[in-house]
């Protein structure tokens, strides 16, 4: 198993990936093709030019895993209270690569990344799945965080996380 920073060049196989994690856990609203296309141009622009990071993990020349980070910038603060966060998201691993480290060998890539880049703190939205995994890597349930939710009526009934 390798771990790689991606490249604009991943992006079907990245987007194929998103639709597989996603579809998993609710149904589509989309034809898998259709995502898959739009997907694909939105991860190469931003692999290509943003301040988006992908690490993806393979094996045997096949992408089995991936993990995305954005940093996000705080406003320039006069105290010493560090300026930038990150947003980690879309960590998954094929469900036939699983049970092998690779999820957390990507997300240790990510935070890895995080700290060398001078990131405060780094914020999630894990499924009830994915939690044990997040908190060996040290996250745990923020307490002076809020937020207010725009999502669907589905989601909103039923609570289940948008990411991770």
């Amino acid at each position: 198993m390798r771990i790689r920073k991606a490249t604009g060049a991943d992006a079907e196989v990245l987007a194929a990936l998103r639709y597989a994690f996603r579809a998993a856990l609710d149904p589509p609203t989309e034809s898998e093709p259709a995502f898959v296309a739009r997907t694909t141009r939105w991860m190469r622009d931003r692999l290509e030019s943003s301040v988006w990071h992908c690490w993806i993990a393979e094996e045997e020349n096949s992408v089995v895993g991936q993990v995305w980070v954005e940093p996000i910038e705080k406003i320039p603060n006069p105290v010493g209270e560090p300026e930038i966060m990150a947003y980690v998201t879309n960590v998954y691993v094929k469900s036939s690569a699983r049970g092998r480290g690779i999820g957390s060998s990507l997300l240790a890539k990510a935070l890895e990344w995080c700290k060398e880049s001078g990131v405060d703190g780094a914020l999630l939205r894990p499924t009830d799945r994915s939690r044990p995994l997040y908190e060996r890597h040290g996250f745990r349930t923020a307490t002076g965080l809020m937020e207010v939710r725009y999502g669907s009526p589905a989601r909103e009934r039923d609570g289940t996380p948008d990411e991770a």
